[in-house]
């Protein structure tokens, strides 16, 4: 079972073992074209964090639980992170004030709202907001928050192991406040020294924010290095709003 939180900087590597031997997955190389590697299964605390321990994800808007390990993989590196000039400049208005881990639940059900281009309904399902929920809870799952007079109009969220950071979605009420708020998660992943963030699949977005295509055996290859670092489990509201 998974400890309870809150910890700070543990290193979780020998129960992120454990977890992937009670929740075993087929080997990602055995994935199809589009990424897909298994299905069904369960949305539970011990098989999310197994799942991303061996760079696979839940990517699903009906059951079964579709499980995906896509090659090649999009991946940010925070050094890496790309500002153009009008986001530049949309951050140093400082018009929103930018918060972590102050409302994880309203973050995910925002995202899970948002209308995507090219896409019918959204792959964040009530099980799905309930699971991550409950990675929040235990630590494992974050969520950066933009605000504007008080009212959330701007964030994105994650799952955090080892020095990696698994991205999952953003939204923006108000111009650029997704943007202004994945700003500072970079430059707190920056100054927490993590390796990478997991984009998962390409867009020409993370492209222009300096986000590359790794093969698949280059993302796991990075990824067991990560999982060997200290994981920030627990709260990431560490300071005042920014």
């Amino acid at each position: 079972m998974i400890p309870p939180g809150p910890m700070r900087a543990r290193n979780i590597a020998e129960m992120l073992d454990g977890l992937r031997g009670a929740c075993s997955f087929p080997d990602p190389a055995a994935a199809d074209a589009r990424g897909l590697l298994a299905y069904g299964g369960d949305l539970s605390p011990e098989r999310l964090l197994a799942a991303y321990a061996s760079g696979i994800f839940p990517w699903f808007d009906e059951p079964p639980i579709l499980w995906f390990s896509p090659d090649p993989r999009m991946v940010l590196l925070p050094g890496e992170f790309h500002v153009g000039r009008s986001l530049r400049r949309s951050v140093e208005r400082e018009r929103y004030a930018i918060c972590f881990d102050r409302d994880f639940e309203a973050v995910i059900r925002a995202c899970a709202q948002t209308p995507r281009p090219d896409q019918d309904g959204t792959w964040i399902t009530e099980d799905m907001i309930g699971a991550y929920c409950e990675l929040h809870e235990l630590g494992f799952a974050h969520s950066v928050e933009a605000y504007e007079d008080g009212e959330l109009v701007g964030g994105c969220y994650g799952v955090s192991l080892g020095s990696a950071f698994f991205g999952e979605s953003m939204f923006a009420h108000r111009s650029d406040a997704s943007k202004v708020a994945f700003v500072h998660l970079v430059r707190r992943l920056v100054d927490w020294d993590f390796d990478f963030i997991d984009c998962q699949v390409h867009t020409d977005h993370l492209e222009s924010l300096g986000a590359r295509l790794w093969d698949r055996s280059s993302f796991l290859t990075a990824l067991e290095h990560a999982l060997t670092s200290a994981t920030r489990v627990g709260s990431w509201d560490v300071a005042p709003c920014e």
